[in-house]
């Protein structure tokens, strides 16, 4: 039986210390454009793969991709992920899944180690910097991002179409008089907050504002954060994501305000319980199943060695339901 190539025998093939070779395998930013080159020439001449199965090391792949996402909890992220794992199952591959939980630094380190057992990457809402990102795929390891946008980095994308789905809630929103609107702002190093911040800022052709307070994508941050909006006297509240459209409304209700009697709400993503909820919410449907179709068919071209296919831009149509309605009282814009 052949012995298994290690580290050590690249780092000698290569002539670089062992401690470059995990640099260059992980994806680190340290090591220059050259070595790297050299590394990884070395890495295909021995025919190394990192933790390899035997199937793996002699077929060169592992039939397995990772996904890093920033939080299960949030049923819009698993909706991405059950999209994944079906279409990908469709073609043999098996998945591993990382959740960050919203922290830059243990997304970037879970890239670094699914890159060790996998054969490419979906990205989904990477809130890493441009330059982290930039490292990762500088080698060439196959990469696709959900909901981020790099255009100085050649990588695959599928972007939900947020910034035209925001505006168009704006407009909804005026539509019904409203003129007092308060943004609740999801995390600032989101690639889609800062679309949707776009959105609000094209409104403007219309006539509309709204002021912007923080806040995260989550039940908990959305109730929290509704006391902050109420401080601008606001007749809409449009909220970064579902999650805290719900939080919102129960702040709401817990002090004595009836939605939309008194105050209208806003969502994003259409996850299933804003179908349920009471009053049902109005949102801009953030289509989960074909953003994980588009993200694997990317991948799986680049996987088969042909051209990359180009960024998809999918529409998230605005649904109204019951959580809006007209401003029953005369204010002064919000500027």
């Amino acid at each position: 039986m052949a012995r298994q190539v290690t580290i050590g025998d690249v780092a000698k093939e290569a002539g670089v210390s062992i401690a470059t070779v995990s640099r260059v395998l992980n994806g680190q930013s340290t090591v220059n454009q050259a070595m790297v080159d050299d590394v990884r020439a070395a890495a295909g001449r021995l025919g190394y793969r990192p933790n390899a199965a035997a199937r793996g090391l002699a077929s060169g792949a592992y039939r397995v991709i990772g996904v890093v996402v920033p939080d299960l909890r949030n049923p819009y992220f698993t909706d991405i992920l059950e999209s994944i794992v079906a279409q990908s199952k469709g073609d043999g591959y098996r998945v591993l899944v990382s959740d960050s939980g919203g922290d830059v630094k243990e997304e970037l380190d879970a890239c670094r180690r699914l890159r060790t057992s996998v054969d490419g990457l979906i990205l989904v809402s990477p809130r890493m910097p441009g330059d982290d990102l930039r490292a990762l795929s500088a080698d060439g390891f196959p990469m696709v991002l959900i909901n981020r946008q790099e255009p100085s980095i050649a990588l695959p994308m599928a972007l939900a179409d947020t910034r035209s789905a925001t505006l168009e809630l704006c407009r909804h929103l005026s539509g019904l008089g409203h003129s007092r609107v308060v943004y609740m702002a999801g995390s600032a190093l989101s690639w889609q907050n800062r679309e949707r911040l776009r959105g609000i800022h094209d409104a403007r052709e219309f006539g509309f504002e709204a002021a912007v307070v923080e806040g995260e994508p989550t039940i908990e941050a959305g109730y929290r954060a509704a006391s902050a909006a109420l401080d601008f006297e606001p007749t809409a509240i449009m909220a970064y994501n579902d999650l805290a459209a719900l939080g919102v409304i129960a702040r709401l209700r817990e002090i004595g305000f009836k939605v939309p009697n008194d105050i209208s709400v806003t969502g994003f993503d259409d996850i299933e319980m804003a179908r349920y909820v009471r009053p049902t919410l109005t949102t801009a449907v953030s289509l989960k199943t074909q953003l994980g179709e588009h993200a694997w068919n990317a991948l799986r071209q680049v996987l088969r060695g042909q051209p990359p296919i180009a960024a998809s831009l999918i529409p998230s149509p605005v649904v109204v339901r019951e959580s809006t309605g007209p401003a029953l009282r005369e204010a002064t814009p919000i500027s």
